[in-house]
């Protein structure tokens, strides 16, 4: 077998490949008489059929398995001894489709090598740590924010009319042609208006409603309701106004603090803290992190494979678009030609994604089954009554998996840089900090 280099242009390879019709010959009749061994043909005995009339039978379909076997012997022989790690799977092509038996196989294969990624002496870099001290005002801010969520609802005059974020306290009899039906009665229910619970059209009808009024409230289900039965029905409810209810925020007090677990006020406040200052330590290390990569960025120079390029670009490119387009959610949308900004920003990312995988690889930077498996049971908590099937879905789906381990991988190579940088910790000022953290999303 004769493997030739046809093209060598920065990381571009192209090699042809000539597979002796002889070997392939002797391939073929090697696994034929493989297959022979177990198989019966009608007048001989089992394992004893003629290699002609075999190869008669099924020559054709063993010399396929053949050319393809050799043809990916071929390659893999070839990356091992040129020791090439291919950026992408290589592109392989038959030159002579229609060759037949006798005939020599031409193979014309190509791909781009991955790049020599410098050493890096980590010392040389210097970064300064953001540090937030969370202060009382900051605490009783967000104190003040989970008592205007935690609304109570205190009874209005009897004369006062109900108004949108309003709780109406009603019975209701639910009726479709007069009768009722199952599921639309209820007593006591406590329903505020403008938070679009109900059906279509039903809250606002009790708008300027008083305690103790009736009101008929008619109403027509959405095609496309839960309930088949009432799916596109037209219904009335005849209600009964009990009480109407103004919103007041909660009181900031040890009643408010066991309805979210805590023991009493104090308690509440240092649970807030720690939120607070973990929120804190996270964006910092969000910080840190683009301050070195940005540091790395400046320290390397290489050539890049133009697939891994254009494709990161195109990516980039499509993403935001829909982030341009809302409401666009499927992919039938006219093709999105990336701009010079999105090839820059993929040409950064791809250096520095080879570069952080080159010095994990040195490191033996590894992420072990139960960080993986935290990690996919993390994204399966926003599925809830469905964790067990995402679990079992991602374990199965390679693509996935490798989207949950990339990130993972890449912050424990982080981690392992930071601690040969010099760092210096700064504390700053909460709104200098945020404003930072602002400025950080416009570059």
């Amino acid at each position: 077998m004769q493997v030739t280099e046809t093209k060598a242009e920065g990381l571009r390879r192209e090699y042809s490949v000539v597979v002796p019709a002889a070997s392939l010959d002797e391939k073929t009749t090697q696994k034929l008489r493989t297959v022979r061994e177990d198989f019966q043909m009608k007048g001989f005995r089992k394992g004893k059929a003629p290699l002609p009339l075999l190869k008669k039978m099924f020559g054709k379909s063993v010399l396929g398995e053949v050319v393809q076997e050799t043809v990916e012997q071929a390659v893999a022989s070839h990356l091992e001894e040129s020791g090439h790690r291919p950026a992408h799977q290589p592109n392989i092509k038959i030159v002579n489709e229609s060759f037949d038996e006798g005939q020599d196989l031409t193979v014309e294969f190509d791909y781009e090598c991955l790049p020599e990624v410098p050493e890096l002496d980590f010392s040389t870099i210097a970064l300064e740590r953001k540090l937030v001290t969370v202060s009382d005002a900051a605490v009783d801010e967000a104190l003040g924010k989970l008592a205007e969520s935690s609304t109570d609802y205190k009874a209005r005059g009897k004369t006062a009319k109900a108004k949108d974020g309003d709780q109406v306290v009603v019975d209701f009899v639910g009726k479709i042609d007069g009768e009722p039906f199952d599921g639309g009665t209820a007593e006591d229910y406590p329903l505020v208006l403008g938070s679009d619970s109900f059906v279509p059209g039903f809250e606002g009808q009790l708008v300027g409603a008083k305690t103790g009024e009736e009101r008929e409230v008619k109403v027509t289900f959405p095609e496309s309701y839960g309930a088949a039965h009432l799916a596109g029905k037209d219904a009335v409810f005849e209600c009964t106004v009990k009480e109407v209810r103004a919103p007041k925020a909660a009181e900031i007090s040890d009643d408010l603090a066991t309805r979210y677990g805590a023991e009493n006020l104090d308690q509440l406040k240092e649970q807030i803290r720690e939120r607070i200052g973990a929120e804190f330590a996270e964006a910092g290390r969000v910080l840190i992190k683009r301050r070195l990569l940005d540091a790395l960025d400046e320290m390397v120079s290489f050539e890049l494979p133009p697939s891994l390029v254009g494709a990161e670009a195109k990516s980039i490119a499509h993403q935001l678009w829909h982030e341009e387009h809302p409401d666009e959610h499927g992919h039938d949308h006219p093709e999105i030609e990336p701009t010079d900004e999105h090839a820059e920003l993929a040409a950064r990312r791809v250096r520095l994604g080879l570069l952080l995988a080159e010095i994990g690889t040195k490191e033996g930077v590894d992420v072990t089954d139960q960080e993986l498996g935290q990690a996919i049971m993390a994204q399966a908590r926003n599925y809830p009554g469905q964790e067990r099937q995402f679990f079992d879905f991602v374990k199965q789906n390679r693509q996935m998996l490798e989207q949950i381990r990339a990130p993972l991988f890449e912050d424990k190579v982080i981690d392992l840089i930071l601690d040969r940088t010099t760092i210096t910790d700064k504390t700053v000022s909460k709104e200098d900090f945020e404003k930072e953290l602002e400025a950080l999303d416009q570059e």
